[in-house]
């Protein structure tokens, strides 16, 4: 196993902190502009977290974020 790879961790846990903000809130159903003013960054860049985020999980869209989030009880 390489150093510093997460190996079988869940894909959620392989994601940088500031990633698993925007997961969890679109995940909740928050749009990209509440997202960028929440946490003080341009919507240009919550899509950016977005695109990364889905391919690290393998997501193709929101609503998989939102049952990946119910599934493994990220959110209620």
């Amino acid at each position: 196993q390489q150093l510093g790879r997460k190996g079988d961790a869940p894909p959620h846990e392989q994601l940088s902190e500031r990633e698993f903000q925007v997961f969890l809130k679109l995940a909740r159903g928050e749009t990209a502009g509440h997202i960028a003013e929440s946490l003080s960054l341009s919507v240009k860049t919550v899509s950016t977290y977005r695109t990364r985020l889905m391919e690290k999980m393998g997501l193709h869209s929101n609503s998989d974020l939102t049952y990946y989030a119910l599934k493994n009880k990220l959110i209620d």
